[in-house]
This record gives C-alpha cells, structure tokens and sequence, in this order.
C-alpha cells in the first residue's frame, strides 16, 4: 500500500511539473518522426499478465521492400538515438505507473515471447510489478549480461522496500545524467535474450 501510494503521488506530480517538456518532446517526434508520436507494445505485467506499455517514438517506421522492418540500427535516427540517452522516451511510462500497470521501481518490462524462455528462478520477476527503472538499471543497464539483469531483478523482489525504492530512483538519475551502460557492445541498445545457456 505504501509503494502504491508512493507511485501515485510521485508520478502525478512528476506529470504535473514534466507537462512543458513532455509537450515540447510531442512536437519534436512529430516534426523530427512523424506520426504516431507514442510507441505502444504489449509488455508482461504482474505475473505474466499483458498491459499496452507506452513510450515516445525514437525510430522511424522504415521498411524493405517485403514490408518487413528494417533493423533498429538503420530505424534510429541521431534525434531518436539523443532521446534515448537522455531517457526522455521513458515518460510517457507515468501514465503507466498512474493506472497502476507499473510502479516506478521493478524489474523492467520485457517483451511477451521471453516468457516461456526464463527458467523458474528469472520467472520470479513478474512477482511484482514492472517498473520505469529498477535495481539492474543502476547496476549496469545494458552493458550486463542478461543472467546478470535477472540476478539483479530476483534479489530486488526478494529485498524491495520504499527506501530502496527511493535509493534507485536516485541513482537512476545519476546513471541518466552520466549516460552510463545505455548499449551493449554492438548493439543500439541490447541483444536480444534467447535463452538460457544451459537450457
């Protein structure tokens, strides 16, 4: 209940007082992308469970000629790429944490077809909720390994309290102001999880 209560009135008032960049960053994406100005994806939620995630566009819809999108590498432009250095293209999340969808700090939101791929123990991070930024985001964000990431998200529902909560939040500010473990090496942002080594 405290948790909860955190995130609503942390995220109301970070709506509230980010208002005049989060409009500025809508024209921005329309004039510098297009429409639409929000990317929206199905995420696994508490247990597994899906919610539509939302957050600003940083890439173009490009396409070959089969219709197929084209990589991140060549849809990201040097203004979506700025976007997300800066973690700006996570704001739109607040709205997310407002409906109750996600919380502030928890493991982030994968994609739905890593679900059957994680064994029991990386299954436990759909225990809590999703969140904006979390216990592997300020321990190495993209720049660690995936079992690494898990490690991190299991020991965070196992340890969680409001004062970590506020600890991450924190430092999460720092690593976004230092630009700090944005990539994984050869990749825009990180490679994408296959599975377990030993599976």
């Amino acid at each position: 209940m405290i948790k909860r209560l955190f995130d609503i009135i942390v995220s109301v008032f970070a709506i509230v007082l980010l208002s005049p960049v989060i409009l500025i960053l809508a024209f921005k994406i329309k004039k510098n992308l297009g429409s639409p100005i929000l990317f929206r994806q199905t995420r696994p939620g508490v247990n597994g469970h899906p919610f539509e995630m939302i957050k600003f566009r940083s890439m173009k819809d490009a396409k070959d000629s089969q219709g197929i999108s084209l990589p991140d590498s060549e849809r990201l432009t040097s203004f979506g790429e700025k976007l997300r250095n800066s973690s700006l293209d996570e704001l739109p999340e607040l709205w997310n944490v407002l409906k109750g969808e996600m919380s502030l700090v928890g493991p982030r939101p994968l994609l739905m077809q890593y679900l059957p791929l994680y064994n029991k123990e990386q299954s436990r991070r759909h225990d809590v909720r999703p969140g904006v930024t979390g216990w592997a985001q300020v321990n190495g964000r993209n720049a660690i390994s995936w079992e690494e990431k898990f490690k991190l998200d299991v020991w965070y529902v196992d340890n969680q309290t409001i004062f970590i909560d506020i600890k991450i939040l924190i430092l999460t500010i720092k690593k976004v102001l230092l630009k700090e473990g944005i990539t994984a090496d050869g990749h825009v942002t990180t490679e994408a999880f296959k599975g377990n080594k030993n599976d």
